[in-house]
């Protein structure tokens, strides 16, 4: 299988650290990888400001670049749900191909094993469009059995201690441009979510999502707090700190 690793701009810009991890972890399980050159932003902060229309050339260009890739796996749950809907709406079939990198692991690849060590107190923050729109783990208000593709991978990671949260699943409030139309209750939402894991006494909080943990990141900085952000590839690749 030949896979097209779609880098976010954010990502690009500013973590290209979790690409690097990404695409380390995605070889190390024997699969060919490729990044093509002329990745841009996937539209999503044009279409979240109600410019949609200006946003549609962002995802005509992803369609035409990894079109020809057999999967393509992105290490951010709100640009991968952004461009599957999108593409679903156009009837392309890239939609089916474009895979979150847990749901990739978790249902594509089936990891049963991985061998990276990580010897931490975690948290786990379940991204709002990991858990709604990708189906990544169980909403706390739907009546199904619980599971989390996310914390299965991290049960595979030796010496990593993944703490219980009181509030599992909610919002971190950065929801990208909400971030700074609505900072107050933006940060105010971010403080309650880091407040749950100091409590629990957490080292590193990690996610699939960078753009809440860079959110989080931030006002643990602030706040002078001990608790660092990890992307979950970092932790999976066995290149983590």
């Amino acid at each position: 299988m030949t896979i097209g690793l779609f880098v976010p701009c954010y990502i690009d810009q500013l973590y290209p650290r979790v690409a690097r991890a990404s695409w380390e972890l995605l070889t190390g399980l024997g699969h060919t990888v490729e990044s093509p050159e002329g990745q841009t932003c996937c539209g999503q902060p044009l279409a979240n400001s109600g410019h949609a229309a200006q946003g549609e050339p962002c995802v005509t260009g992803f369609s035409q670049l990894f079109g020809q890739y057999d999967a393509v796996v992105g290490p951010s749950g709100s640009c991968v749900l952004h461009l599957k809907e999108h593409l679903e709406q156009r009837g392309d079939p890239l939609a089916h191909r474009i895979h979150e990198l847990c749901e990739f692991l978790h249902d594509i690849a089936r990891v049963e094993r991985l061998e990276a060590t990580f010897p931490h107190r975690v948290g786990l923050h379940q991204s709002c469009h990991g858990l709604r729109g990708l189906g990544l783990g169980r909403p706390s208000e739907c009546q199904i059995p619980a599971f989390s593709k996310p914390a299965r991978l991290l049960g595979m990671v030796g010496g990593l201690e993944l703490v219980p949260l009181d509030r599992a699943d909610e919002c971190c409030g950065f929801g990208g441009t909400f971030s700074v139309q609505e900072s107050d209750v933006s940060v105010a939402m971010g403080t309650d979510r880091l407040a749950d894991h100091e409590r629990h006494r957490a080292e590193f909080i990690t996610s699939a999502d960078m753009s809440c943990l860079m959110h989080l990141g931030g006002l643990a900085s602030r706040a002078g707090s001990p608790v660092k952000v990890i992307h979950i590839a970092e932790i999976l690749a066995g290149n983590a700190p």
